[in-house]
C-alpha cells in the first residue's frame, strides 16, 4: 500500500464552524478570538485493487480555481477519475466538503467513478440533528447521484477494508482499517486526528461525548502499538502518519 497525504492547509475555525485560512507568518492568533486552529489533511491510498480517499477535506480550492484535493493526487501521478472508494468517518463540513466541487457553474461530484462509503447512522444524525457543522445540501447532491454506499454497525467493506462504529466524536463516527500484505493502515478519523493526542489525555468539548472519545484514543493507540498498524492523522500538524509504541510512561510516537 502507498498513502499519499492530500493536505488543505491550516485553518481558524470558530463557534460559526467557519474554516479560515490561517497562516502564522501573516495572522496573529489573537486576532482570531475563541478559535480552534487546525491543519485539514485527507488520504489518498493505493492498494491493490482500489485506489482510496479518506475524508475529502473542506473542497477548497488553490490559486488556479482547482480543488486542493485534484491538485494533489495530479500530482501523485493519478486522476481523480482513477478515485474507486471514498471511505467518510463521518460528516461534519471539514472532512465532507470536497465530497462535491464547482464545475460549469454547477455542483458535481468531486470524484465520479467512486463508491462512497456513509455509516447509515451517521447520515441520518446530519439530517435529523440540525447543526452548522453538517451541509445537507452537499449530501443531497451525492444522494441523488446514486454513489453512496450505506454501512451499518461494525462490517467488512470487501478482503481489504474493514470499518467500525466507534463513535466519542459523533455518536456515528466510524474509523477504517486496511489491511493489505500483512500491513494494517488505522483511520481514526477525529477520534485520534493528531498524533499528540495519544500522548496527553483529555477530554474535548468539542466531541459528542469527551469522555469516550479520550477512552477510545487510548484503546485504538493499544491496537495500533499492538498490531504495528501504521495511523494515519487527519488534522496532524506535522506528521500525517506513523507507527505507534506502548511504554511504561504512554505512548511513544515512531518516525
Amino acid at each position: 500500500m502507498t498513502i499519499f497525504p492530500l493536505d488543505e492547509g491550516f485553518y481558524s475555525v470558530d463557534s460559526s464552524k467557519k474554516f479560515i485560512p490561517f497562516n502564522p507568518d501573516i495572522h496573529a492568533a489573537k486576532d482570531r478570538p475563541a478559535s480552534l486552529f487546525v491543519y485539514v489533511r485527507p488520504f489518498l491510498v493505493q492498494t491493490e485493487t482500489d485506489l482510496i480517499v479518506i475524508d475529502t477535506g473542506l473542497g477548497y480550492e488553490n490559486e488556479h480555481g482547482e480543488l486542493y484535493l485534484h491538485a494533489h493526487i495530479r500530482d501523485a501521478g493519478f486522476s481523480p477519475d482513477d478515485v474507486s472508494l471514498v471511505l467518510m468517518s463521518h460528516l461534519h463540513f471539514d472532512h465532507s466538503g470536497g465530497m462535491v466541487q464547482k464545475s460549469d457553474g454547477r455542483m458535481v461530484l468531486s470524484f465520479p467513478n467512486a463508491e462512497y462509503v456513509i455509516q447509515r447512522g451517521e447520515w441520518e444524525a446530519a439530517y435529523s440533528k440540525p447543526s452548522a457543522s453538517y451541509h445537507t445540501d452537499i449530501f443531497d447532491l451525492v444522494q441523488r447521484s446514486g454513489s453512496i454506499r450505506f454501512v451499518e454497525g461494525n462490517g467488512q467493506l470487501n478482503k481489504n477494508i474493514r470499518f467500525e462504529v466507534s463513535g466519542g466524536h459523533t455518536e456515528f463516527h466510524q474509523v477504517f482499517m486496511i489491511e493489505e500484505s500483512g500491513e494494517t493502515l488505522f483511520f481514526g478519523g477525529d477520534v485520534v486526528p493528531e498524533p499528540e493526542q495519544l500522548i496527553r489525555k483529555f477530554m474535548a468539548k468539542y466531541d459528542f461525548n469527551p469522555r469516550k472519545t479520550m477512552e477510545l484514543r487510548e484503546a485504538y493507540g493499544k491496537q495500533a502499538a499492538e498490531g504495528n498498524w501504521t495511523c494515519l492523522y487527519y488534522h496532524a500538524k506535522s506528521k500525517p502518519f506513523s507507527k505507534v509504541a506502548l511504554t511504561d510512561s504512554g505512548f511513544q510516537i515512531l518516525s
